[in-house]
């Protein structure tokens, strides 16, 4: 499989990003969802997950999924 191209991607930072900068950028490609660290400011490395997995993983996490108990 392809490395996904995120070169002319739209990344979106968190709503929940603080004044620092620490915190996770978001971006589509081809059906991929591209996840990376906003403090690497583009440099560092994406992690790419299918539409699939990652509609999955959003909707874990809204429905509370990964709350501590």
């Amino acid at each position: 499989m392809a490395a996904p191209d995120f070169t002319s991607a739209r990344w979106r930072k968190s709503t929940y990003s603080n004044e620092a900068n620490a915190c996770v950028e978001v971006a589509s490609a081809t059906n991929m969802t591209g996840v990376r660290d906003s403090k690497q400011r583009g440099r560092g490395p994406i992690l790419a997950f299918d539409q699939e997995l990652w509609r999955s993983f959003v909707g874990k996490l809204k429905a509370g999924g990964f709350d501590r108990p």
